[in-house]
């Protein structure tokens, strides 16, 4: 990943190196926040607008002030000016839109009004279904994830997914699974999955626990126009043994096949083509949108 040298921190532009939080930040301190990943590519935020719901939807669970004003709009003009101020809007591009809680307090907050940070980076190839082999993965053990509304949110608690990664390296993985607190499957850890099995195609429901993924949205509304059908269910690991195909997704990525879990292999055909039919979906929308 190519670091940028500016960001945005609540509308004034600061070198990367700069100091611009106090230790009692609460980002910082309890993790009282949530962030946006988005990926810019072709001049504009892709699925920014999924993006923005989940955000101002996220914002309101935490009781969060000041989710309106991060629409489509501000972000998009933030999002360019600091682009354009790392020399990087030609660049296909990472983006961390960060907001927390301000001000101070203990566990309980002086106020419910929010800040924000912008972070650009630039991003390497795209590694999706279009030019990769497959992911090794396994089902991560040693934590499993609880399932309410919190668990829904990218949250800027994310020390389940740190540990999470720790063991992915330490058993030189490339991604591992979560389970939740029934013991089904709910994510990896940083993706939602899709399975393919007996003829359907399954992914977790949010009641599982999983994150609102933007791209699992999308994938599922291209579903449903074009008479796919997806079934959002729980979903049993023992499924791993016998699935036909799995598939990982997220913003940045799109997404990924999954060669491998432990001496089970899989193949990737209905997933490559799923993925070519929904980017042939997502460019008439574009195309109609710039029409528009």
């Amino acid at each position: 990943m190519n670091h940028s040298r500016f960001l945005d921190f609540n509308g004034h532009i600061n070198h990367t190196q700069e100091a611009i939080f106090h230790v009692t930040n609460r980002g910082f301190r309890y993790g009282d926040g949530l962030f946006e990943t988005m990926r810019w590519e072709n001049g504009d935020i892709q699925l920014l607008n999924y993006h923005i719901e989940r955000l101002q939807k996220g914002m309101d669970t935490l009781k969060m002030e000041g989710g309106k004003l991060y629409d489509s709009s501000f972000v998009r003009q933030k999002v360019a000016l600091l682009l354009e101020k790392n020399q990087l809007i030609e660049s296909e591009c990472r983006i961390r839109f960060s907001v927390f809680r301000d001000g101070e307090g203990l566990y309980t907050p002086q106020t419910n009004q929010s800040a924000y940070v912008i972070e650009v980076s630039k991003l390497d190839k795209k590694a999706n279904v279009n030019n990769q082999s497959g992911l090794i993965i396994d089902i991560f053990p040693e934590h499993r994830k609880p399932q309410n509304s919190l668990s829904n949110i990218k949250s800027s608690n994310a020390i389940l997914y740190i540990l999470a990664g720790v063991y992915r390296k330490k058993q030189g993985l490339d991604d591992v699974l979560l389970i939740n607190e029934s013991g089904f499957l709910v994510e990896s850890s940083s993706s939602n999955f899709f399975v393919w099995y007996n003829g359907m195609l399954y992914t977790p429901a949010l009641s599982e626990g999983c994150v609102d993924g933007v791209m699992r949205r999308s994938i599922l509304d291209f579903a449903k126009e074009n008479e796919i059908e997806i079934i959002e269910a729980q979903i049993n690991p023992q499924i791993l043994n016998e699935a036909e195909e799995i598939f990982l997704t997220n913003a940045i990525h799109g997404m990924q096949c999954v060669l491998g879990y432990k001496k089970k292999r899989y193949f990737n055909r209905l997933s490559k083509d799923l993925w070519h039919k929904y980017e042939q979906w997502q460019r008439k929308i574009t195309e109609e949108t710039k029409s528009f």
